[in-house]
């Protein structure tokens, strides 16, 4: 097999498939900002700018495209994410959205945008049952394709029904 060569500007993913270097380097880059977050506390700057600057900058890093990676990333990547978000917690003082969350509003968000649109090519593995409440779970037989993208945003739309 070819060496790994990440490319500039796109999610590091290994040979064995895995999330762990982009996720570490998310961390990274969120611990980074979270300098300029303590800065601004240390200012005395209110509550309300702080959580703005952590959701703009903070925030954005983590969730750039979680729909993706948070399903199959591994228990110590999001703990080691989460933590970056309680760090942001403390230094604002304000009770922010965990990652779990954000990403199960995201993959409902995302479903129902590919549900409306009859031109989506993956319109088709959203069919409904008879019923017509709720969607068909897709038949998975290794649990890394049952944590991927669509049979999550398919529970997440069952569940928000």
């Amino acid at each position: 097999m070819a060496p790994f060569r990440p490319c500039a500007r796109a999610h590091v993913v290994r040979e064995d498939l895995s999330w762990s270097r982009n996720t570490n380097s998310l961390a990274k880059k969120a611990r980074q900002r979270l300098y300029h977050l303590r800065r601004l506390r240390d200012f005395r700057l209110p509550s309300k700018v702080l959580r703005n600057f952590y959701t703009c900058t903070i925030e954005s890093i983590l969730t750039g495209n979680i729909t993706v990676w948070f399903g199959n990333s591994t228990k110590q990547d999001r703990q080691a994410l989460q933590r970056v978000v309680r760090s942001a917690e403390r230094i604002t003082h304000t009770e922010l959205p965990d990652l779990q969350t954000i990403y199960y509003k995201r993959c409902q968000t995302k479903a129902r945008r590919i549900v409306k649109d009859p031109t989506n090519p993956n319109n088709r593995l959203f069919s409904l049952l008879k019923s017509g409440r709720r969607f068909r779970s897709l038949k998975t037989k290794t649990e890394r394709l049952k944590r991927s993208f669509f049979p999550q945003a398919i529970r997440a739309l069952n569940q928000g029904n």
